[in-house]
């Protein structure tokens, strides 16, 4: 009985995602309706009161939303609207021309690292999404296809590269050097994403889909009607633009001025997400003839599309809170605290175990960071390994704790077994590779 009281955070979360499992895909209930019940029952049995549970949910539901929501939401309107303007054709029938089916893969692989260096990894799977579509569309190809490649590159590169919060945060922790993390993951970052992103497609099976029906062509359009390749991509770019320059700016302005104020507001997620989309409703709405009226029909089109998604992402997020209360991190971190493990491996494995216990990327890295960090000078390994070790630790499987995990399910239309066999399997993949190049790289350095 006593076994079973201490490792309760742990044993938990088993039964919790078990019923989950059981609830959607036996039972067919929403996944939304599932993730509360599931969540309820993981915090009764860490013996929170009723009162604490629902507060708890509150607080998980109410956070995810607060940051995640006007993301999806301007994210899917401006995706939309490429797609009934013909801009998201036009940008696939041009990356076609010039690259071929064959290697578009590869154009999606530098535009995927382009979107996670630069903005959240939500902005950029809800800006690229509708982009992918189109272009196995175009193709004649599976969208899932290219739709792994896509979050191949992108996730990656968002675990990886600075200036997002997780290596940044890795980098001051194990006071590496920002100029070689760059260098090393690039080389860790090419064979993980071209295993993870061309090869793993080419293996799986059944991944001919229907095209999710908010993604669906109004109609074929011609050279005349579509707006230009420049302008077309230039406007889901802007997100990244206006971010990345904050970032940069940030380095020379000091905080608490007007400046700064103003230099980050501009530079957030959600301005600049909305900027975007005021730009578009001018670019691809009544730029290219349309009224306000046939504008805002493609923007009711696109809430109603991805309402139950907000829903069940934030659901999502509340049965992650119940995890965290629980304490299934600080319960992993104790266990990991005295082993002889090389810190390297140690520093992948309790990120990857706290990723796939919360769901949390940050979270996992930093509570890792904080593990093996004081080891780094007794093994003599290098502060730049141990940042990438940690990095693609955090970019490992993640499963229904996890908001991206639904963002990806949901939008994609799979169930949740498809799912686990795309985003689960791509993700395994990169953090596996990449940790075995870690190692490789430790040889050498």
């Amino acid at each position: 009985m006593d076994w079973i009281i201490d490792n309760m955070p742990i044993i938990s979360v088993v039964i919790g995602v078990a019923l989950l499992l059981y609830l959607n895909m036996r039972l067919k209930l929403n996944s939304f309706i599932a993730l509360l019940i599931s969540a309820i029952f993981v915090g009764i049995l860490n013996g929170m009161q009723l009162t604490e549970v629902l507060a708890t949910i509150k607080a998980g539901f109410g956070s995810t939303l607060g940051s995640l929501a006007l993301i999806i939401g301007f994210g899917a309107i401006l995706g939309k609207l490429m797609v009934d303007s013909g801009a998201a054709q036009r940008i696939a029938s041009t990356l076609l021309e010039k690259f071929g089916v064959k290697k578009v893969e590869w154009a999606l692989i530098i535009i995927g690292a382009v979107f996670g260096i630069s903005v959240f990894y939500e902005v950029a799977f809800m800006i690229l999404a509708p982009l992918v579509i189109s272009i196995a569309i175009e193709a004649k190809v599976p969208y899932l296809r290219l739709g792994i490649t896509m979050v191949a590159a992108t996730t990656l590169a968002h675990s990886i590269f600075p200036p997002q919060a997780g290596p940044t945060a890795l980098v001051a922790a194990y006071g590496a050097d920002m100029g070689m993390v760059y260098i090393l993951g690039i080389i860790v970052f090419i064979p993980a994403v071209i295993a993870a992103g061309i090869i793993l497609p080419r293996l799986l099976k059944n991944l001919d889909h229907e095209v999710p029906e908010l993604m669906e062509k109004p109609k074929e359009f011609t050279d005349e009607e579509m707006p230009g390749f420049g302008i077309s991509l230039l406007v889901p770019l802007i997100p990244a633009i206006m971010i990345t320059a904050a970032t940069i700016m940030n380095l020379f302005i000091d905080e608490g001025t007007l400046l700064h104020q103003l230099v980050n507001f501009l530079g957030s997620a959600e301005v600049s997400l909305l900027i975007a989309v005021l730009i578009g409703i001018y670019v691809f709405g009544l730029r290219v003839g349309r009224n306000m009226s046939q504008v805002m029909d493609t923007f009711g089109d696109a809430i109603k599309g991805i309402a139950l998604i907000i829903f069940i992402v934030g659901a999502g997020g509340a049965f992650k809170e119940i995890i965290l209360e629980a304490g299934v991190g600080d319960y992993i971190a104790d266990m990991m605290q005295n082993t002889t493990v090389s810190p390297l491996i140690m520093a992948w494995f309790i990120t990857a175990l706290i990723r796939i216990a919360t769901g949390q990327g940050v979270v996992s890295a930093i509570t890792a960071a904080g593990i093996v960090g004081p080891l780094i000078d007794t093994f003599d390994v290098s502060p730049v390994l141990m940042v990438l070790a940690t990095a693609v630790g955090s970019n490992t499987i993640t499963h229904v704790n996890d908001a991206s995990f639904w963002l990806f399910k949901e939008y994609f239309g799979l169930t949740i077994k498809d799912t686990f066999k795309t985003w689960g399997l791509l993700l395994l993949t990169t953090s596996v590779v990449g940790i075995c190049v870690v190692l490789i790289l430790d040889i050498f350095i």
